[in-house]
């Protein structure tokens, strides 16, 4: 049977400040990358949402970022090596601290925003994340983009990796995503979605912005937590992919 992993950005709502409906993506995912405070979330948010992963039965992963609360983690930054490797550790460890006390583990790092973005081309910075990753926990699997020269190096590091596809974004013909600051970007049409999706799954590509097709082989697929109407997309996601006799299954599972 054909399998997928479906995860969503979680714990990214901070004080006052709500962002997403977390409680109820996690009756629909497999996977959640939860905030560990650089670009959203808070201590009590963060371990509410890790106390509901453990009771969905729902893997947890560490959304490392830049130290950017202002602009959600979607400011490029500079950071010096040594502060990126500290930082990342330091996010790390925090979330580990809280899971613990929710009864789940850390399995896995997808970074964020900018972070995410950067360090699929930048070399430096993508060994600066699988340095962190490597002095706090080498079993914890990295969560890249598909097709991104990030996902050789960590390999050849030791690191176990998966490619992942985006199922709310839109993709150059090269297979990037398509900038935010760009017309069309992000998708909100849960069956058009859903529907790129299972085509993703099935024949292993994905319509471009132009309209062609671009090949991207994933093993996991994010429905971002903050998009308008998240919980549906991911719901029709989900129910599409089983329709058509897809498993929806984290990745970790199969550690």
């Amino acid at each position: 049977m054909a399998r997928i992993d479906l995860n969503s950005d979680l714990g990214e709502s901070l004080g006052a400040w709500s962002m997403g409906d977390d409680a109820a993506m996690l009756r629909v995912v497999s996977s959640a990358n939860v905030a560990c405070g650089f670009h959203a979330g808070d201590p009590a948010g963060i371990l509410t949402t890790l106390k509901a992963a453990a009771a969905n039965g729902v893997t947890v992963g560490a959304h490392v970022s830049y130290p950017d609360l202002t602009g959600f983690g979607r400011r490029n930054m500079d950071v010096a090596s040594a502060d990126l490797i500290a930082d990342v550790i330091y996010q790390i460890g925090a979330l580990k601290g809280l899971a613990a006390a929710a009864g789940v583990p850390v399995r896995y790092v997808k970074p964020h925003g900018a972070l995410y973005n950067t360090i699929a081309h930048d070399a430096r910075q993508g060994n600066d994340v699988i340095t962190a990753m490597l002095e706090i926990d080498p079993s914890l699997i990295l969560v890249a983009l598909a097709g991104s020269p990030l996902i050789p190096l960590a390999r050849e590091r030791g690191l176990r990796v998966v490619a992942e596809a985006f199922a709310d974004r839109a993709y150059t013909p090269q297979g990037t995503l398509v900038s935010r600051r760009e017309k069309g970007a992000v998708l909100h049409d849960p069956e058009a979605v859903a529907q790129r999706m299972l085509r993703l799954v099935e024949e292993g590509v994905v319509e471009a912005i132009d309209g062609s097709l671009t090949r991207v082989q994933a093993d996991s697929i994010c429905v971002h937590g903050d998009s308008p109407g998240a919980v549906d997309m991911a719901r029709e996601v989900r129910r599409r992919l089983e329709q058509a006799g897809v498993a929806i299954k984290s990745f970790a599972d199969a550690a």
